[in-house]
Protein backbone atom coordinates (compact mmCIF):
# COMPACT_ATOMS: atom_id res chain seq x y z
CA UNK A 1 0.00 0.00 0.00
CA UNK A 2 1.39 3.55 -0.87
CA UNK A 3 1.18 6.44 0.88
CA UNK A 4 -1.64 8.72 0.60
CA UNK A 5 -1.27 12.36 -0.02
CA UNK A 6 -2.32 15.14 1.95
CA UNK A 7 -5.48 16.05 0.47
CA UNK A 8 -6.84 12.61 1.29
CA UNK A 9 -6.03 12.51 4.75
CA UNK A 10 -9.61 13.83 6.53
CA UNK A 11 -9.35 16.22 9.23
CA UNK A 12 -12.58 15.36 11.08
CA UNK A 13 -13.31 19.03 11.99
CA UNK A 14 -14.98 20.29 14.72
CA UNK A 15 -14.45 18.06 18.48
CA UNK A 16 -16.20 20.66 20.22
CA UNK A 17 -19.24 19.37 22.70
CA UNK A 18 -17.44 16.00 23.07
CA UNK A 19 -15.14 14.69 25.78
CA UNK A 20 -12.01 12.42 24.55
CA UNK A 21 -9.71 9.91 26.47
CA UNK A 22 -6.77 11.24 24.59
CA UNK A 23 -5.65 14.45 22.67
CA UNK A 24 -2.12 14.25 21.10
CA UNK A 25 -1.16 17.96 20.10
CA UNK A 26 1.15 18.02 16.97
CA UNK A 27 0.65 16.52 13.77
CA UNK A 28 4.38 16.06 12.80
CA UNK A 29 5.78 12.71 12.49
CA UNK A 30 6.60 12.20 16.33
CA UNK A 31 2.88 12.82 17.71
CA UNK A 32 1.42 11.33 14.72
CA UNK A 33 3.52 8.04 15.58
CA UNK A 34 2.29 8.70 19.79
CA UNK A 35 -1.14 8.48 18.36
CA UNK A 36 -0.65 5.65 15.96
CA UNK A 37 1.28 3.36 18.84
CA UNK A 38 -1.28 3.70 21.66
CA UNK A 39 -4.20 3.06 19.08
CA UNK A 40 -2.50 0.01 18.53
CA UNK A 41 -2.35 -0.73 22.09
CA UNK A 42 -5.67 0.86 23.27
CA UNK A 43 -8.10 0.14 20.20
CA UNK A 44 -10.67 1.55 22.44
CA UNK A 45 -9.34 5.09 23.19
CA UNK A 46 -11.46 7.88 21.72
CA UNK A 47 -8.40 9.93 20.62
CA UNK A 48 -7.99 13.31 18.55
CA UNK A 49 -4.41 14.67 16.73
CA UNK A 50 -4.69 18.38 17.12
CA UNK A 51 -2.63 21.06 15.00
CA UNK A 52 -2.80 24.61 14.80
CA UNK A 53 -1.81 23.97 11.14
CA UNK A 54 -4.29 22.94 7.91
CA UNK A 55 -1.79 20.51 6.91
CA UNK A 56 0.08 17.51 7.98
CA UNK A 57 3.66 18.00 9.10
CA UNK A 58 3.90 21.77 8.37
CA UNK A 59 7.08 22.07 10.52
CA UNK A 60 9.95 20.29 11.25
CA UNK A 61 8.77 17.03 9.36
CA UNK A 62 8.50 18.87 6.38
CA UNK A 63 11.22 20.99 5.99
CA UNK A 64 14.08 18.96 6.97
CA UNK A 65 16.79 17.00 4.31
CA UNK A 66 15.00 13.46 4.38
CA UNK A 67 17.99 11.44 6.07
CA UNK A 68 17.30 8.32 8.20
CA UNK A 69 20.42 8.18 10.72
CA UNK A 70 22.42 5.66 11.32
CA UNK A 71 23.38 6.54 14.78
CA UNK A 72 26.81 7.60 14.47
CA UNK A 73 26.87 10.47 16.47
CA UNK A 74 25.50 9.96 19.82
CA UNK A 75 26.93 9.59 22.89
CA UNK A 76 26.52 5.33 23.48
CA UNK A 77 23.52 4.66 25.98
CA UNK A 78 21.87 8.39 25.54
CA UNK A 79 18.36 8.20 24.48
CA UNK A 80 19.63 9.34 21.39
CA UNK A 81 21.59 6.63 20.24
CA UNK A 82 19.48 3.99 21.47
CA UNK A 83 16.34 5.31 19.84
CA UNK A 84 17.88 6.47 16.57
CA UNK A 85 19.48 3.12 16.10
CA UNK A 86 16.34 0.88 16.73
CA UNK A 87 14.09 3.53 15.04
CA UNK A 88 15.91 3.84 11.82
CA UNK A 89 15.31 -0.30 11.56
CA UNK A 90 11.72 0.01 12.48
CA UNK A 91 11.29 3.35 9.98
CA UNK A 92 12.98 1.14 7.29
CA UNK A 93 10.24 -1.92 8.12
CA UNK A 94 7.39 0.32 7.90
CA UNK A 95 7.89 2.03 4.53
CA UNK A 96 8.72 -0.76 3.18
CA UNK A 97 5.27 -2.18 4.54
CA UNK A 98 3.45 0.87 3.23
CA UNK A 99 5.63 1.15 0.00
CA UNK A 100 7.16 4.70 0.74
CA UNK A 101 10.13 5.30 -1.35
CA UNK A 102 13.05 4.43 0.51
CA UNK A 103 16.54 4.53 -0.27
CA UNK A 104 19.71 3.34 1.32
CA UNK A 105 22.28 5.46 -0.27
CA UNK A 106 24.73 5.26 2.28
CA UNK A 107 27.21 8.21 3.73
CA UNK A 108 30.40 9.29 4.24
CA UNK A 109 31.72 11.00 6.75
CA UNK A 110 35.19 13.09 5.80
CA UNK A 111 37.95 13.89 7.73
CA UNK A 112 39.87 16.23 5.70
CA UNK A 113 42.90 16.68 7.33
CA UNK A 114 45.40 14.88 9.95
CA UNK A 115 43.85 17.55 12.41
CA UNK A 116 40.56 15.77 12.43
CA UNK A 117 41.43 12.38 12.39
CA UNK A 118 40.89 12.09 16.68
CA UNK A 119 36.99 13.31 16.13
CA UNK A 120 36.80 10.90 13.40
CA UNK A 121 37.81 8.15 15.83
CA UNK A 122 35.77 9.20 18.40
CA UNK A 123 33.12 9.01 15.72
CA UNK A 124 33.84 4.99 15.17
CA UNK A 125 34.12 4.35 18.58
CA UNK A 126 30.40 5.88 19.14
CA UNK A 127 29.00 4.13 16.21
CA UNK A 128 30.18 0.61 17.13
CA UNK A 129 29.25 1.09 20.36
CA UNK A 130 26.03 2.09 19.09
CA UNK A 131 25.18 -0.89 17.15
CA UNK A 132 25.33 0.77 13.90
CA UNK A 133 24.91 -1.89 10.89
CA UNK A 134 28.43 -1.82 8.22
CA UNK A 135 29.83 0.48 10.00
CA UNK A 136 33.78 1.10 8.15
CA UNK A 137 36.12 2.84 8.12
CA UNK A 138 38.24 3.96 4.94
CA UNK A 139 41.30 5.48 3.59
CA UNK A 140 41.91 8.51 0.33
CA UNK A 141 41.20 5.86 -1.90
CA UNK A 142 38.50 3.91 -0.46
CA UNK A 143 36.75 7.24 -0.13
CA UNK A 144 36.91 7.87 -3.75
CA UNK A 145 35.96 4.72 -4.69
CA UNK A 146 32.08 5.23 -2.58
CA UNK A 147 32.17 8.97 -3.55
CA UNK A 148 34.59 9.99 -6.70
CA UNK A 149 34.19 13.85 -6.28
CA UNK A 150 35.03 13.57 -2.70
CA UNK A 151 38.80 14.32 -1.18
CA UNK A 152 40.04 13.66 2.59
CA UNK A 153 42.70 12.15 4.37
CA UNK A 154 40.08 9.44 5.61
CA UNK A 155 36.28 8.23 6.12
CA UNK A 156 33.71 6.47 8.36
CA UNK A 157 31.24 4.89 5.84
CA UNK A 158 27.92 4.11 6.64
CA UNK A 159 26.40 1.86 3.76
CA UNK A 160 22.70 1.73 5.25
CA UNK A 161 22.12 5.61 5.83
CA UNK A 162 18.88 6.63 3.85
CA UNK A 163 16.53 9.03 2.86
CA UNK A 164 13.22 9.25 2.71
CA UNK A 165 9.95 11.82 2.01
CA UNK A 166 9.67 11.97 6.16
CA UNK A 167 5.59 13.59 5.18
CA UNK A 168 5.07 11.17 3.02
CA UNK A 169 6.00 9.01 5.96
CA UNK A 170 3.27 11.31 8.25
CA UNK A 171 0.20 10.95 5.48
CA UNK A 172 0.88 6.66 6.16
CA UNK A 173 1.00 7.39 10.02
CA UNK A 174 -2.25 9.46 10.27
CA UNK A 175 -3.86 6.74 7.87
CA UNK A 176 -3.02 4.69 10.52
CA UNK A 177 -4.80 6.55 13.17
CA UNK A 178 -7.93 7.07 10.97
CA UNK A 179 -8.23 3.50 10.21
CA UNK A 180 -7.98 2.67 13.58
CA UNK A 181 -10.64 4.74 15.01
CA UNK A 182 -9.19 8.22 15.49
CA UNK A 183 -9.71 11.56 14.88
CA UNK A 184 -7.96 14.50 13.47
CA UNK A 185 -8.10 17.70 13.86
CA UNK A 186 -6.35 20.07 12.04
CA UNK A 187 -6.35 23.95 11.78
CA UNK A 188 -7.22 24.21 15.76
CA UNK A 189 -4.21 26.10 17.18
CA UNK A 190 -3.89 25.60 20.98
CA UNK A 191 -4.45 29.11 22.40
CA UNK A 192 -4.99 28.16 26.13
CA UNK A 193 -5.04 25.19 28.29
CA UNK A 194 -7.73 25.04 30.98
CA UNK A 195 -8.52 22.75 33.90
CA UNK A 196 -12.24 21.86 34.35
CA UNK A 197 -14.00 20.83 37.34
CA UNK A 198 -13.93 17.23 36.71
CA UNK A 199 -10.24 17.08 35.61
CA UNK A 200 -10.41 17.34 31.69
CA UNK A 201 -8.09 19.73 29.92
CA UNK A 202 -10.18 22.26 27.43
CA UNK A 203 -7.57 22.85 24.82
CA UNK A 204 -9.18 26.52 23.58
CA UNK A 205 -8.55 27.93 20.34
CA UNK A 206 -10.45 30.43 20.71
CA UNK A 207 -13.01 32.06 22.91
CA UNK A 208 -15.89 30.02 22.36
CA UNK A 209 -14.11 26.49 20.65
CA UNK A 210 -12.11 23.97 22.44
CA UNK A 211 -10.94 20.45 22.27
CA UNK A 212 -11.58 18.30 25.57
CA UNK A 213 -10.05 15.24 26.39
CA UNK A 214 -9.36 13.33 29.93
CA UNK A 215 -5.59 13.13 29.15
CA UNK A 216 -3.03 14.56 26.51
CA UNK A 217 0.17 14.68 25.05
CA UNK A 218 1.81 17.43 23.85
CA UNK A 219 4.10 16.86 21.07
CA UNK A 220 4.32 20.52 19.75
CA UNK A 221 7.93 21.15 18.31
CA UNK A 222 8.70 24.33 18.03
CA UNK A 223 5.86 25.36 20.13
CA UNK A 224 6.66 22.69 23.00
CA UNK A 225 8.33 24.90 25.78
CA UNK A 226 5.30 27.61 25.17
CA UNK A 227 2.66 24.81 25.29
CA UNK A 228 4.08 23.59 28.63
CA UNK A 229 4.68 26.86 30.11
CA UNK A 230 0.80 27.58 29.64
CA UNK A 231 0.52 24.63 32.13
CA UNK A 232 2.60 26.17 34.40
CA UNK A 233 5.52 23.82 33.70
CA UNK A 234 9.58 24.71 34.37
CA UNK A 235 10.42 27.19 31.40
CA UNK A 236 13.73 26.16 31.90
CA UNK A 237 14.44 24.52 28.74
CA UNK A 238 13.23 27.17 26.37
CA UNK A 239 12.87 26.65 22.46
CA UNK A 240 15.06 29.01 20.28
CA UNK A 241 14.75 28.73 16.62
CA UNK A 242 17.37 28.43 14.29
CA UNK A 243 17.08 28.70 10.55
CA UNK A 244 18.65 26.18 8.58
CA UNK A 245 19.06 27.20 5.02
CA UNK A 246 19.53 24.49 1.79
CA UNK A 247 20.85 25.02 -1.75
CA UNK A 248 20.36 23.05 -4.69
CA UNK A 249 23.03 21.64 -6.82
CA UNK A 250 22.48 22.65 -10.57
CA UNK A 251 21.61 19.89 -12.79
CA UNK A 252 24.99 19.64 -14.25
CA UNK A 253 26.80 18.87 -10.58
CA UNK A 254 24.64 16.45 -9.10
CA UNK A 255 26.53 13.63 -10.58
CA UNK A 256 29.79 15.08 -8.00
CA UNK A 257 27.51 13.59 -5.38
CA UNK A 258 26.37 9.78 -5.36
CA UNK A 259 25.21 9.64 -1.79
CA UNK A 260 25.66 11.56 1.29
CA UNK A 261 28.51 13.43 2.29
CA UNK A 262 29.17 15.03 5.34
CA UNK A 263 32.26 16.86 7.11
CA UNK A 264 33.31 15.76 10.84
CA UNK A 265 31.09 17.97 13.00
CA UNK A 266 32.70 19.97 15.65
CA UNK A 267 31.75 18.18 19.01
CA UNK A 268 30.76 21.43 21.14
CA UNK A 269 28.18 22.29 18.97
CA UNK A 270 24.75 20.24 17.98
CA UNK A 271 24.50 20.93 14.42
CA UNK A 272 26.49 18.79 11.78
CA UNK A 273 27.77 21.53 9.83
CA UNK A 274 27.42 21.74 5.63
CA UNK A 275 26.79 18.90 4.20
CA UNK A 276 26.05 17.47 0.57
CA UNK A 277 22.75 15.27 1.02
CA UNK A 278 21.16 13.39 -1.82
CA UNK A 279 16.78 13.46 -1.69
CA UNK A 280 14.85 11.50 -2.36
CA UNK A 281 13.66 13.70 -5.00
CA UNK A 282 16.71 12.71 -6.71
CA UNK A 283 18.05 16.59 -6.05
CA UNK A 284 21.12 17.12 -4.23
CA UNK A 285 20.87 19.58 -1.60
CA UNK A 286 23.84 21.58 0.23
CA UNK A 287 23.85 23.06 3.56
CA UNK A 288 22.07 23.50 6.00
CA UNK A 289 23.55 27.06 7.48
CA UNK A 290 22.69 27.49 11.33
CA UNK A 291 20.81 31.40 11.97
CA UNK A 292 19.25 32.47 14.82
CA UNK A 293 15.89 33.98 13.31
CA UNK A 294 13.10 36.20 14.95
CA UNK A 295 10.68 33.64 13.93
CA UNK A 296 9.50 29.97 14.91
CA UNK A 297 8.70 30.10 11.25
CA UNK A 298 10.81 31.95 9.61
CA UNK A 299 11.21 29.70 6.42
CA UNK A 300 11.46 33.24 4.65
CA UNK A 301 14.05 34.81 6.43
CA UNK A 302 12.80 38.41 7.00
CA UNK A 303 9.43 36.88 8.84
CA UNK A 304 9.52 38.43 12.11
CA UNK A 305 6.96 37.40 15.18
CA UNK A 306 7.70 39.69 17.71
CA UNK A 307 6.47 37.39 20.51
CA UNK A 308 9.16 34.95 19.66
CA UNK A 309 11.60 37.67 19.56
CA UNK A 310 10.35 38.50 23.31
CA UNK A 311 10.83 34.46 24.12
CA UNK A 312 14.45 34.08 22.37
CA UNK A 313 15.88 37.64 23.84
CA UNK A 314 13.81 37.61 27.25
CA UNK A 315 15.69 34.00 27.96
CA UNK A 316 19.11 34.03 29.93
CA UNK A 317 20.44 30.87 28.12
CA UNK A 318 20.13 32.94 24.54
CA UNK A 319 22.45 35.67 25.90
CA UNK A 320 24.71 32.80 26.91
CA UNK A 321 24.79 30.83 23.93
CA UNK A 322 25.83 34.20 21.90
CA UNK A 323 28.55 34.68 24.15
CA UNK A 324 29.85 31.15 23.65
CA UNK A 325 29.58 30.96 20.17
CA UNK A 326 29.49 34.24 18.67
CA UNK A 327 32.39 32.90 15.97
CA UNK A 328 30.58 30.34 14.78
CA UNK A 329 27.68 32.70 14.42
CA UNK A 330 29.68 35.13 12.63
CA UNK A 331 30.44 32.69 10.21
CA UNK A 332 26.88 31.42 9.49
CA UNK A 333 25.99 34.74 8.77
CA UNK A 334 28.82 34.74 6.07
CA UNK A 335 27.65 31.96 4.62
CA UNK A 336 24.34 33.17 4.55
CA UNK A 337 25.00 36.16 2.68
CA UNK A 338 27.73 34.93 0.43
CA UNK A 339 27.10 32.12 -1.65
CA UNK A 340 30.40 31.62 -2.37
CA UNK A 341 31.30 31.30 0.90
CA UNK A 342 28.80 28.00 1.06
CA UNK A 343 30.71 27.07 -2.01
CA UNK A 344 33.62 27.08 -0.03
CA UNK A 345 32.66 25.12 2.44
CA UNK A 346 31.45 22.46 0.50
CA UNK A 347 34.79 22.78 -1.59
CA UNK A 348 37.03 21.58 1.13
CA UNK A 349 35.43 18.15 0.59
CA UNK A 350 34.36 18.02 -3.08
CA UNK A 351 36.67 20.28 -4.76
CA UNK A 352 34.71 20.34 -7.83
CA UNK A 353 32.14 22.83 -6.67
CA UNK A 354 31.82 26.05 -7.65
CA UNK A 355 29.34 28.61 -7.02
CA UNK A 356 27.67 28.65 -9.82
CA UNK A 357 26.53 25.23 -8.91
CA UNK A 358 24.34 26.08 -6.23
CA UNK A 359 21.05 27.44 -6.98
CA UNK A 360 18.14 28.59 -4.38
CA UNK A 361 16.78 25.85 -1.70
CA UNK A 362 14.27 25.16 0.73
CA UNK A 363 14.56 26.16 4.28
CA UNK A 364 13.91 24.96 7.43
CA UNK A 365 13.81 25.76 11.47
CA UNK A 366 14.84 23.85 14.11
CA UNK A 367 13.13 23.98 17.59
CA UNK A 368 16.92 24.36 19.67
CA UNK A 369 15.64 23.52 23.49
CA UNK A 370 18.55 25.76 25.39
CA UNK A 371 18.78 25.77 29.15
CA UNK A 372 18.76 28.90 31.48
CA UNK A 373 22.44 28.64 31.96
CA UNK A 374 23.41 28.43 27.84
CA UNK A 375 23.18 24.93 27.67
CA UNK A 376 22.28 23.74 24.07
CA UNK A 377 19.88 20.34 25.28
CA UNK A 378 21.32 17.74 23.05
CA UNK A 379 18.86 14.74 24.48
CA UNK A 380 15.13 14.27 24.45
CA UNK A 381 13.47 15.76 27.60
CA UNK A 382 9.92 15.44 28.78
CA UNK A 383 7.97 17.05 31.58
CA UNK A 384 4.51 16.39 33.15
CA UNK A 385 1.24 18.14 34.77
CA UNK A 386 -1.53 16.03 36.14
CA UNK A 387 -3.03 14.30 33.14
CA UNK A 388 -0.58 16.13 30.31
CA UNK A 389 2.82 14.72 29.00
CA UNK A 390 5.08 17.43 27.59
CA UNK A 391 7.71 16.44 24.73
CA UNK A 392 9.65 19.11 25.67
CA UNK A 393 12.94 18.46 23.37
CA UNK A 394 12.92 16.23 20.86
CA UNK A 395 16.05 17.04 18.68
CA UNK A 396 17.55 15.59 15.24
CA UNK A 397 17.19 12.31 14.74
CA UNK A 398 13.24 12.69 15.98
CA UNK A 399 11.99 11.70 12.07
CA UNK A 400 14.01 8.81 12.10
CA UNK A 401 13.30 7.76 15.39
CA UNK A 402 9.86 8.45 15.80
CA UNK A 403 8.51 5.12 15.77
CA UNK A 404 10.79 4.17 18.87
CA UNK A 405 9.93 7.36 20.51
CA UNK A 406 6.37 6.75 20.29
CA UNK A 407 6.83 3.34 22.20
CA UNK A 408 8.42 5.34 24.91
CA UNK A 409 5.76 7.98 25.27
CA UNK A 410 3.30 5.67 24.71
CA UNK A 411 4.92 3.73 27.87
CA UNK A 412 5.32 7.44 29.75
CA UNK A 413 1.47 8.11 29.12
CA UNK A 414 0.52 4.58 30.44
CA UNK A 415 2.65 5.22 33.51
CA UNK A 416 2.15 9.05 34.09
CA UNK A 417 -1.86 9.66 32.95
CA UNK A 418 -3.10 6.57 33.39
CA UNK A 419 -4.12 6.04 29.39
CA UNK A 420 -5.52 2.33 29.46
Amino acid sequence: MTATTASNVPSTGATAGRVHDLAVVGAGIVGLAVARELLRRHPRLRLVVVDKEPQLAAHQTGHNSGVVHAGIYYKPGSLKARLCVAGAAELMAYCEQRGIALERCGKVIVARSAAELPRLDELERRGRANGVPGLRRVDAAGLREIEPHAVGVAALHSPYTAIVDFPAVARALADDVVAAGGELALGREVTAVERRAGGELALRHGDHDATVARRVVFCAGLWADRLARAMGADPDPRIVPFRGQYLRLAPEAQPLVRGLIYPVPDPALPFLGVHLTRHISGEVWAGPTALLVAARDAYRLGRVRRRDVRDTLGWPGTWRVMARFWRSGVAELRMAASRRAFAAACADYVPALRPEHLLPGPAGVRAQAVSRDGQLVDDFAFSEAPGALHVRNAPSPAATSSLAIASLIADRAEEALGVR
